[in-house]
């Protein structure tokens, strides 16, 4: 497993690797949870601090630094402050719909480890707008700094296509006062209809109606790998005639092409998005197409397939205002996102940090 350090990596050959997956994250949110309390949060936050020169200004906010973690890992807003002092510059929860819901029957997630992805049909399994944003007002109420914590809200499952609108209002109006910025996300595979809304007809009104209910927070939408690129650019001219904060680039694809993973696992995995290094090639082409539509000051995040220090600083170069990973975190173990800041000056130098 390059780059994870070898205590970890074999933690994961010989334990977690043989773990279901779900049961996998479950045991660790423990231990993320947990490093606020027993001050080990606080060392590694006090001895990884992201060197200055990685501060990025956007969506009003000063960053440490302008990678994050990708929204997935915490859905309900429980593990932020053990993931900021982690590493990640900011944390983004969710995806959170405006009702609780369990999502989709289990298993439901699965690892390709001969290419490092995951595949997943978790269906937005949260607890609802109303938990996490009682968590999200403790979490302000803290003394200190406070993490930069982005809110992705979805659709809710029961919900139809046709009602989307108020759902997603729903989510907007109670959260949106207590986030940093908000993502509305159409981009899921795993909520049936929830991808038709990226068509201009359905998505332009979705857009506006959040965007008006979120008042000063910063809107942005989150988007899918398998649109064309003409689908990307009325988008992005979308995104800019409402005056948006900008695009996250990109969720999880259909697409199995090119896997390196004996095709029964993948047969066997079943539906579901893909994310992780297979994406790295079609995410770093979206965060172009997107670049060279979006009017400088639009904030753009790239994620998909970013594992290091190399990877980060490629799609700051092509464009990225931050840059975001997720899959590459259950490979490369608790002190990855720590390890790719710190090797990030570097790679923006031109060296071969990892």
């Amino acid at each position: 497993m390059a780059g994870a350090s070898g205590p970890y990596a074999l933690l994961f050959r010989v334990v977690l690797a043989r773990l279901d997956p779900e049961t996998a994250h479950r045991l660790a949110a423990l231990v993320i949870r947990a490093l606020p309390w027993i001050g080990v949060g606080a060392v590694l936050a006090r001895t990884g601090r992201p060197h200055p020169s990685l501060a990025v200004r956007t969506l009003g906010l000063e960053f440490p630094s302008p990678f994050g973690l990708a929204a997935g890992f915490d859905k309900d807003a429980t593990m932020v402050r053990g993931l900021a002092q982690s590493g990640f510059g900011h944390v983004e929860v969710g995806t959170v719909t405006a009702l609780p819901q369990p999502g989709n029957p289990r298993p439901r997630l699965f690892r390709l480890i001969p290419d490092r992805a995951v595949v997943n049909r978790m269906g937005f399994n949260n607890r609802g707008a109303e938990a996490a944003a009682r968590r999200l007002e403790r979490l302000r109420r803290r003394r200190g700094p406070h993490p930069i914590v982005g809110v992705n809200i979805g659709k809710s499952r029961v919900v139809a296509v046709e009602d989307a609108i108020a759902d997603y209002r729903t989510s907007a109006a109670r959260l949106a006062p207590l986030a940093d910025y908000l993502v509305v996300n159409v981009s899921s595979p795993n909520t049936p209809g929830l991808r038709g809304l990226q068509e201009l007809d359905r998505l332009a009104p979705l857009l506006e109606a959040v965007r008006d209910e979120a008042g000063a927070t910063p809107v942005l939408v989150k988007i899918a790998p398998d649109l064309a690129d003409d689908e990307v650019r009325r988008i992005a001219r979308l995104v800019t005639e409402l005056d948006l904060a900008g695009v996250i680039a990109t969720n999880t694809t259909l697409s199995r092409e090119g896997l390196r993973t004996d095709p029964a696992v993948v047969a066997a995995a079943g539906e579901g998005g893909l994310s992780g290094a297979p994406l790295a090639s079609r995410s770093l082409a979206v965060l172009r197409v997107l670049r060279a539509e979006l009017p400088p000051e639009a904030c753009v995040i790239s994620v998909g397939g970013v594992t290091t220090a190399a990877d980060a600083a490629e799609r700051l170069r092509a464009g990225a205002t931050l840059v975001q990973g997720y899959t590459a975190y259950l490979y490369e173990g608790p002190l990855w996102a720590r390890r790719l800041v710190r090797g990030l000056p570097a790679a923006l130098a031109g060296g071969s940090a990892s």
